[in-house]
């Protein structure tokens, strides 16, 4: 699963650092919006039951709110 770049997105994060890819966001009010595109190979696998997993850094630091929609949010 690839973040992509959407219409809407005002930031992109970790520019700068080669130990990370790139991340398109929408940022307003406190909230980080990421959207996410499956392959091909993964949709079929979505389609016929595979789970979606989530892993969030948080760097020690407590969990903060999560999201996950097919709907965009803004």
């Amino acid at each position: 699963m690839k973040a992509i770049d959407f219409k809407g997105s005002t930031h992109v994060h970790a520019v700068n650092q080669p130990e990370y890819l790139p991340l398109p966001t929408h940022v307003k009010s406190g909230i980080v919006t990421s959207c996410y595109e499956p392959t091909f190979k993964e949709r079929l696998k979505i389609l016929f039951g595979a789970k979606i997993w989530v892993s969030l850094m948080t760097f020690d630091k407590p969990l903060q709110p999560q999201r996950i929609s097919i709907e965009k949010p803004f």
